[in-house]
């Protein structure tokens, strides 16, 4: 038998990756503005900013997204009341399929927040960079990186801009809609809204389990298949996450916070904190001030 090949058709191709950063910005930030000739995307993961792009200004919360394309002027500041944090990532993509994302503010699904995820995941990996510093306009690469991490940034940017696609330009083709979530992302997306509404509690495994009708041998499982670790440290980072917040909007002394998020002491709760950031409380504090700080020199 006589096998021929076929040549596989790239619709969406991204050939560059200018930025890609995390930030924690506090309730207070705002940036002034600028233009590029390269796409950029905005994705708020919480809280919400004022996002100004061309002539038009829009409130985005958290899930949405916003596409500024080349040469668009585009601004953000916070609310003022809500610290945020946000994925921005700036990259080349010439295909005529872009066109559809022009001046669109979309909300992802968990599917694509996860995506997202991923790619956070890998540059931290893959680049030696801080991704959360603003005035970084340059990718670095480390010495040594797991094998692909490049490679899956590019892929998996590519299939988050080919979700959101069909999902908004093509939702009257039932052949391209997504699939339904399995078992996995299902339970992983309501034990998430659980902990998230609970992280002022101290919960124990067999809480989760009782309250979310599911066997603990089962929750475990989920949890290290598709979040990589144990439910409980799952929940510890978002009590940290929540910390972080509650840091940067500056209401709460660090005991105050200890205490609203239900840790059995401070020290505990800095060690946690440390653990999880790689900073003290104080350190991230000032981590989180040190680049307001230098833009209003």
């Amino acid at each position: 038998m006589i096998y021929k090949s076929i040549s596989l058709q790239p619709e969406l191709s991204v050939t560059n990756i200018y930025t890609i950063h995390y930030f924690e910005y506090s309730k207070d930030y705002v940036f002034e503005g600028e233009t590029h000739n390269f796409w950029e995307i905005v994705f708020v993961d919480s809280g919400a900013v004022e996002v100004i792009a061309g002539t038009s200004t829009h409130v985005l919360e958290k899930g949405n997204i916003i596409f500024h394309k080349p040469n668009e002027f585009h601004a953000l500041r916070a609310d003022g009341k809500r610290s945020s944090n946000l994925i921005v990532i700036s990259f080349d993509c010439n295909d005529p399929c872009m066109d559809f994302f022009s001046e669109k503010i979309l909300t992802t699904n968990s599917q694509e927040s996860s995506l997202l995820d991923t790619i956070i995941h890998e540059a931290r990996q893959a680049f030696h960079s801080p991704l959360h510093d603003p005035y970084n306009n340059q990718l670095q690469r480390r010495t040594t990186v797991p094998f692909g991490s490049e490679r899956i940034i590019k892929s998996t940017l590519e299939i988050f801009l080919i979700s959101l696609y069909r999902r908004y330009a093509e939702t009257n083709n039932p052949a391209v809609c997504p699939p339904p979530a399995d078992n996995c992302e299902r339970i992983v997306e309501q034990v998430h809204i659980y902990l998230s509404g609970r992280v002022n509690q101290k919960l124990t495994v067999n809480d989760i389990c009782r309250d979310n009708l599911i066997s603990k041998s089962s929750l475990q499982s989920v949890f290290h298949k598709c979040m990589g670790c144990g439910v409980i440290e799952y929940f510890n980072r978002l009590k940290i996450s929540a910390a972080k917040q509650m840091i940067r909007e500056g209401l709460y002394t660090y005991s105050q916070i200890s205490n609203i998020l239900n840790f059995s002491s401070y020290q505990y709760f800095s060690l946690q904190f440390k653990k999880y950031t790689r900073m003290s409380p104080t350190e991230y504090r000032s981590s989180t001030t040190s680049f307001l700080d230098y833009k209003q020199k």
